[in-house]
């Protein structure tokens, strides 16, 4: 997570920040706090949604060999992945709750993807 972390801050200075600076100091328009917070879920879904769905890996998850998959060990829908990403918003914030879970879980998955259908796997060596 903190790895995928540092890779969002250049993901969300091209897609947000610039934008928003754009509107700032080229028309004078601030926007109201709760759209640019919708503004960042946004980005970050796109990020992780469009990620998940290609190859079911983050940058972060392809250095730590990492990918996701349905449990039926398919590539996850998009609606899983939708529910996946809304999930891990209120496990995350909530003192990490959903992420501690795993270190209870009977197969070390998060409590996102427990209920999202999902798990992570160690990924299957690639073919050079």
């Amino acid at each position: 997570m903190l790895y995928d972390s540092l890779l969002l801050l250049g993901v969300l200075a091209g897609f947000f920040l610039v934008p928003h600076l754009a509107l700032g100091m080229g028309l004078g328009i601030a926007l109201p706090g709760p759209i640019l917070v919708l503004h960042v879920f946004v980005v970050l879904g796109a990020y992780f949604l469009w990620y998940w769905r290609h190859g079911g890996q983050t940058l972060a998850m392809q250095t730590w060999k990492i990918q996701l998959q349905s449990i039926n060990g398919q590539a996850p829908s998009w609606s899983q992945l939708a529910l996946r990403y809304l999930l891990a918003w209120p496990g995350v914030l909530l003192y990490g709750a959903g992420l501690i879970w795993a270190l209870f879980d009977r197969d070390r998955q998060f409590l996102h993807d427990r209920l999202a259908g999902t798990r992570i796997i160690f990924a299957p060596p690639t073919r050079s």
